[in-house]
């Protein structure tokens, strides 16, 4: 198997055992379900056609997996407990560490009486899973329209001075719950996001995403 789908396929594995289930969308969404019911105003950069490919004026390639969250939330009472893996495209300018096509997967779990302190159990869980004992994390605070309040995930391994950004994440945001027909005075949620090539370059001190799409035999076969 490709390293990107080794990663994915055990990233699925440590949620899976933690209890949640794995959910897929379209690649091919309306804006409405990628903007607007996750509370992204219409004059958000993410909606200008600089960062997102559309193939008409409502209809475009999905630049997160988020979408897949809102339709499982409008079709499903709360409890939620989801990990939605998959393809995103974004446009950006193939570098190093940006790729037009790349791939997510994100996390939900909206239930009575959730906190920041379970969405900081999770995390830790996943990146002591994932990479290993001893690494340590840190929140700081940022913003996402979607979530409030919303953190940065900072990681920082055995014996290393820098904290590494990993992943955004946060308390769904009231409007969100509201617009898939929840009541966020009985349930709150929380979300995150994190990039399949961003965690196999930073477990696999791999520098250039570039070479995850490409055909090179001696890259390919180490894995």
């Amino acid at each position: 198997k490709h390293l990107l789908t080794q990663v994915q396929l055990e990233i699925e594995s440590i949620f899976l055992r933690m209890g949640f289930d794995v959910a897929t969308g379209p690649e091919i969404e309306d804006e409405y379900h990628n903007f607007e019911a996750l509370n992204i105003p219409a004059d958000h950069p993410a909606r200008d056609d600089w960062y997102t490919f559309y193939i008409d004026d409502t209809t475009l390639l999905r630049p997160h997996t988020s979408p897949v969250q809102i339709r499982v939330m409008e079709e499903t009472d709360p409890p939620v407990r989801i990990i939605c893996p998959g393809r995103c495209y974004r446009r950006d300018t193939q570098d190093a560490t940006h790729s037009p096509v790349f791939h997510q997967v994100e996390l939900l779990w909206v239930e009575e009486g959730l906190s920041l302190a379970n969405l900081k159990y999770v995390l830790e869980a996943f990146i002591h899973e994932f990479f290993g004992e001893g690494y340590e994390m840190r929140l700081s605070g940022d913003f996402f329209p979607f979530t409030e309040p919303s953190v940065q995930v900072h990681m920082r391994a055995p014996g290393a001075e820098d904290w590494l950004e990993i992943m955004g994440a946060g308390m769904v945001d009231p409007a969100v719950l509201t617009k898939v027909g929840y009541d966020p005075d009985k349930v709150t949620g929380f979300a995150f996001g994190l990039g399949i090539e961003r965690m196999a370059m930073l477990r696999y001190g791999i520098d250039d995403i570039r070479v995850f799409f490409g055909n090179d035999l001696r890259f390919i076969t180490q894995f």
